[in-house]
């Protein structure tokens, strides 16, 4: 289920969400968007609307201690509170001592960090990025779409996912931050 498109673009970052919730061969179209702020992030998620929801009320994010560079604060203090929230939260599972969660895409200080089901996190090089079922597809109208605004791009992109996969439906939630 989902598309998740993010651009990061002139300081800022803007990210866009369908409204599928899919489980099998059933649809609903769901009022609790996959988008959404959290202090000074921005939030796209996919996998589980329980991940999504203790991400976006119950996960503090944890204060960026002055002489931290983003990157080390990204990839310790940060990833390490939202482990420590979704394995609270009862989200995690532990198979063969792997711990893993759900796959998401965050925008923080203009920066887009896609973060893994291994809460591995990736910065793409090409200031875009997608998740979800929709994934390719986004992808490909991102990378094509580099003149259009970046409202517009996502748009055109979740329209496209919507088109070809079935996981993929409006209406479209688009925020930024």
């Amino acid at each position: 289920m989902t598309c998740i498109a993010a651009i990061a673009e002139k300081g800022k970052v803007y990210i866009g969400a369908d409204s599928a919730g899919v489980h099998d061969w059933d649809l609903i179209i769901r009022a609790d968007e996959k988008v959404f702020i959290n202090g000074d992030c921005l939030f796209g998620f996919t996998s589980s609307f329980r991940m999504g929801q203790l991400l976006r009320y119950k996960f503090i994010i944890p204060e960026k201690p002055q002489k931290t560079t983003e990157k080390i604060f990204i990839h310790t203090l940060f990833i390490e509170g939202i482990r420590k929230c979704l394995k609270d939260g009862g989200y995690t599972k532990v198979e063969n001592n792997e711990e893993t969660g759900g796959e998401f895409i965050v925008g923080y200080k203009g920066n887009i960090y896609h973060i893994g089901s291994d809460f591995q996190i990736a910065q793409p090089v090409e200031k875009f990025s997608a998740c979800g079922c929709g994934e390719n597809y986004a992808k490909a109208v991102l990378y094509i779409t580099k003149n259009m605004s970046p409202q517009n791009r996502i748009r055109k992109a979740l329209q496209t996912a919507e088109h070809f996969s079935a996981g993929v439906r409006g209406p479209y939630k688009i925020l930024n931050i």
